[in-house]
């Protein structure tokens, strides 16, 4: 197994880090999809161009988005392509992603799935069921996204759509009797099996496959053995182990005190934001396989479980059981890898992007094929977003021109700051971040924190309209400056 550096943020890296996304970001369409071939350069250039109009525009439907009729036409022929896939749409993304990734000593790879709705396209072809009602109709989003430890979203490694067929509906009895590869859990391990082929490639960075408590499937664990990844996945089933306890949790229950932890919880529904006070525990741990499969071999493993012994009345008590690959040798350790899982919150808020910035479910195609081509492109700029509101976090020192064109960041400091006069060298990215924020509807107030993405997506659509007047009127302004 690789061994993980727990310093990998050190001065050095992080100026090499800066060195290479201000080479990798600078015009980031052109950098980011340099190697996009769709077998037509006609197709290729129409690629190109729509992914400019949706990321000036990420919550604009097609219509809204594109300037005119013609240019709207284009966009739904590229989309209805057979030549057009989810998979060339994504691979040149992918690619600049292995290549961020290569600048890291750890990358996290999480994935996780969310359910579209698209039960209000009476005529589109190829849709599945989505729920215990029938009547819904849609598809599943299962989503792979490399992010750095300190949160920075790298880019999207693996993204499958998956359609129940909805002759399926009312046999979930019967999936059961299946091997794994024909059932819907198959999505888990082939993103661990596409981690694992970016692994072979890049073996100075050690990948972690992240999943919550539907990864947790003995096939998981075997083809994490199998193939010498590192996983770490929240346990939901009390699985039988190989110890005097028996099953997991008592094990766990057992073991001795490490440490006491305050965490915060986040505010949900209606609970409201509160510190819980959580007991943590590790050991190394041997599963047991499953009664029906009886031909597996038991499986070791290292634990965390973090348990809050007394919640408030009418909580749910906070409580983490992790299994993972990773080595949990020391309390240090222990909490390293907590923090890793606690960094999987990332793909709900990508998810989150996708539906209320990008407005995936909004869109109008007669098939799911289309859809699916669609839904790659809105991955790319649902990513950019998270990418923009993070590293501007994490790297606030490096020129805002990593991200924005020169004539973006001067119309963007010039509209906010009411002047004709733009800066003399670019803002940091930092600056810049914050004053698209404020377009977005961000305060700044002394409570407020870092902007989150909503404003930040909100504030991007606004950048683009003001951008654009910049280039028609910056230059007839300047001209009458110099006479």
């Amino acid at each position: 197994m690789n061994n993980i550096n727990p310093n990998s943020n050190s001065s050095t890296q992080q100026s090499q880090q800066k060195n290479s996304y201000e080479k990798q970001c600078k015009q980031w369409i052109s950098t980011e999809f340099s190697s996009a071939d769709f077998g037509d350069q006609r197709l290729t250039n129409r690629f190109l161009s729509l992914l400019q109009l949706f990321s000036a525009s990420p919550s604009a439907s097609i219509p809204q988005a594109a300037n005119y009729l013609k240019e709207v036409k284009g966009i739904y022929r590229f989309f209805n392509n057979e030549k057009v896939t989810q998979d060339n749409i994504l691979k040149p993304h992918q690619q600049a992603t292995a290549t961020r990734i290569s600048e890291h000593k750890t990358v996290l790879c999480i994935q996780d799935t969310s359910t579209l709705n698209y039960t209000h396209l009476k005529e589109t072809k190829g849709l599945g069921t989505i729920s215990t009602e029938p009547e819904l109709r849609g598809m599943l989003l299962h989503t792979t996204m490399a992010i750095t430890p300190d949160r920075v979203p790298l880019g999207i490694i693996h993204q499958q759509t998956l359609i129940r067929p909805p002759e399926e509906y009312g046999k979930k009895h019967d999936r059961k009797n299946k091997d794994i590869e024909e059932k819907e859990s198959q999505k888990w391990i082939n993103s661990l099996l596409a981690m694992a082929q970016l692994q072979k490639k890049i073996p100075d960075c050690v990948l972690i496959n992240i999943g919550d408590r539907e990864a947790d499937i003995y096939e998981m664990f075997e083809s994490a053995i199998l193939y010498n990844c590192q996983i770490l996945i929240r346990a939901a089933q009390d699985r039988r182990v190989d110890h005097p306890e028996k099953y997991l949790w008592a094990f766990l229950e057992n073991q001795p005190i490490s440490t006491t932890l305050e965490v915060l919880v986040p505010r949900k529904n209606n609970k409201k934001e509160r510190t819980a006070t959580v007991e943590l525990r590790f050991t190394a741990v041997t599963l047991n396989p499953p009664a029906n499969k009886p031909d597996s071999k038991p499986i070791s493993l290292y634990a965390i479980y973090l348990n809050e012994p007394n919640p408030p009345k009418m909580d749910e008590p906070l409580s983490w059981l992790l299994l993972t690959t990773l080595p949990v040798l020391s309390l240090e350790d222990a909490l390293l890898y907590t923090d890793f899982y606690a960094a999987r919150f990332s793909i709900e808020i990508f998810h989150k992007i996708l539906k209320s910035g990008c407005n995936i479910e909004e869109h109008q195609f007669k098939s799911a094929e289309a859809l699916k081509r669609c839904l790659a492109v809105d991955s790319i700029v649902a990513w950019r977003i998270m990418f923009l509101t993070m590293l501007g976090r994490s790297l606030p020192d490096i020129p805002c021109t990593v991200i924005l064109e020169d004539y973006e960041y001067k119309a963007l400091f010039c509209f906010i700051n009411k002047t004709k006069q733009p800066p003399i060298t670019p803002l940091s990215l930092q600056e810049a971040v914050l004053l698209i924020a404020k377009l977005g509807g961000f305060l700044n107030r002394k409570r407020d924190g870092h902007p989150g993405v909503q404003v930040i997506w909100c504030g991007l659509k606004r950048l683009s309209d003001i951008s654009s007047a910049w280039l028609s009127f910056g230059p007839i302004q300047n001209k009458v400056n110099t006479q």
